[in-house]
């Protein structure tokens, strides 16, 4: 996996010696073995340079695939991530936290955050951005 997550030749260094983006993909990697139903996640990819941010999405589309009954949850500023990885995204306001919208995502769970993914996931951010905002 340490390849795959473009960690190759860290398995034996220690956390004082690698990068930010290095220690956000061990998190993400870390995250993904644990084999959860419910996933959180605060801004997985934030550290991380557009290409390799690109791969990690790639990655976390691949786990949901064969996860399908896993639940993700995502921190309000990786809207586009959720929507390209979920069939569905719930909107919760701040606190008290409650849900003030459920967004059912049907559109094909292809592309990246950054390519804005399939048509569709751009009106379906404006809809998550416009409850956050509730």
């Amino acid at each position: 996996m340490f390849e795959r997550f473009g960690l190759a030749g860290a398995e034996k260094r220690r956390p004082s010696e690698l990068s930010g983006g290095m220690r956000q993909r061990i998190a993400f990697l870390r995250t993904l073995l644990a084999e959860k139903e419910v996933l959180l996640l605060d801004e997985p990819f934030g550290a991380l340079d557009s290409i390799t941010r690109a791969g990690m999405q790639g990655l976390a589309q691949q786990h949901a695939r064969r996860r399908s009954r896993a639940r993700w949850c995502w921190s309000r500023t990786t809207v586009e991530e959720a929507l390209l990885l979920c069939n569905e995204v719930v909107v919760l306001s701040s606190r008290p936290g409650r849900i003030v919208d459920r967004i059912q995502v049907s559109v094909p769970k292809t592309g990246t955050a950054g390519d804005r993914g399939p048509a569709g996931v751009r009106e379906l951010r404006e809809r998550a951005m416009e409850a956050l905002e509730t």
